[in-house]
């Protein structure tokens, strides 16, 4: 068994919507194939993934250094001893050959792409979802689904937000969702607490809501923000500030008291465990965000939560960054606290097909082999171009 060809398409997200750094109707998403001289039905068996939503592609990376250093390497470097599936862990470390330590970021990505593309391919050998594939690599059993809150509440130019928000989240509940996340920082304190006011009569509760400020905050406003929303006891207050600024996220969980969450921007083992040491995490209450996509693929992810629990941390505290089925199959598998939900936005990847039961704050995966985005319709097109 061996890798016949990779490719890597470049997909642009659709919509014009904002959080309050970025615009992502400027941001694209790395969807690659990796093709097998495995024939299925008279097809080549082909490993689809991609490296998560909220950045960029990584295409010049992927076909410059990591696609070229999997294709060169001999097929017992990537396939485990008994040449029955892929060896994720091993193709990893194919990629990362002559790669300095550190500067992770897009690489980081572009690694993860590839990585979970061999998941995806063991599963289909196995004509399974990925969640059992990996709940059976990792000693474990698959959960029947995992608790989900829908992200949405973004910033949208020149619109009124406020009764846009009030709409996005009520259609949200209307389709089973009764957990959510809007964002703030990207309008003035007292816009974003009549935002979140209107967010809490449809949440029904400040344990039905989260808030984002994606990375916006320097420590005044952080604690200015902290003061408004404490009273409020929301599910949690996500990234106050620069993501490798642990000091901050410190002082804010200290003058906050409520729960926080961070992490969707860390890499590596090594940014993890910074956070851990120095990042003043509570175990049993704060939120981790990290994602497989963005973080060098299940494997890296995998020690990332290895470091928590060795920290005296549960997996429960852990939600991957990134409403899409990868994620999905992964905090299913791996028996995590849940994941995001992204039924409205980031399209063509976020959110899940139909197939996927919404209720009382639960989804689950399909029964489609892999990570399933054959069976996500908005994802149809691209996936037409890139097997073609």
């Amino acid at each position: 068994m061996r890798i016949t060809d990779i490719r890597e398409l470049t997909v642009p997200l659709e919509g014009n919507i904002a959080n309050a750094l970025v615009n992502f109707s400027e941001h694209t998403v790395s969807l690659v194939a990796v093709f097998t001289d495995v024939v299925r039905q008279g097809k080549p068996l082909v490993g689809l993934a991609f490296d998560s939503i909220g950045r960029f592609a990584q295409g010049g990376l992927l076909r410059e250094r990591f696609i070229p250093r999997l294709l060169a390497a001999p097929p017992a470097d990537l396939l485990t001893d008994d040449g029955t599936a892929f060896d994720a862990a091993r193709a990893l470390k194919v990629m990362m050959r002559n790669e300095k330590p550190g500067g992770h970021g897009d690489r980081a990505a572009a690694v993860g792409a590839l990585e979970l593309a061999l998941w995806d391919l063991n599963a289909k050998l196995r004509d399974e979802p990925a969640c059992h594939t990996i709940a059976r690599h990792f000693g474990r059993t698959a959960a029947d689904g995992v608790h989900v809150y829908a992200a949405g509440g973004y910033y949208y130019p020149g619109e009124d937000n406020v009764r846009r928000l009030s709409d996005e989240l009520a259609g949200y509940r209307d389709q089973g969702f009764s957990a959510f996340k809007i964002k703030i920082g990207g309008a003035s304190l007292s816009q974003d607490m009549e935002r979140v006011h209107a967010a809490l009569e449809m949440a029904g509760g400040g344990s039905n809501l989260a808030v984002d400020a994606n990375g916006r905050f320097d420590l005044p406003t952080a604690l200015e923000y902290a003061e408004q929303l404490k009273p409020l006891e929301l599910r949690w207050y996500e990234e106050v500030g620069d993501p490798l600024d642990f000091e901050l996220n410190r002082l804010v969980i200290e003058g906050y008291g409520g729960r926080v969450a961070t992490g969707e921007n860390l890499f590596s083992t090594a940014d993890v465990r910074n956070l851990l040491r120095f990042g003043g995490m509570r175990r049993g209450i704060d939120v981790f965000q990290m994602d497989a996509g963005l973080a060098y693929g299940l494997t890296e992810y995998t020690n990332m939560l290895a470091l928590m629990e060795a920290a005296g941390y549960d997996r429960a505290q852990a939600h991957p960054h990134g409403g899409h089925l990868i994620n999905l199959h992964i905090a299913t598998g791996l028996g995590l606290g849940g994941c995001e939900a992204y039924p409205g936005v980031f399209q063509p990847f976020g959110g899940y097909p139909p197939g996927c039961a919404v209720g009382g704050g639960l989804v689950r995966p399909t029964d489609a082999p892999g990570f399933g985005l054959e069976a996500k319709q908005e994802l149809a097109p691209s996936l037409r171009q890139l097997l073609a």
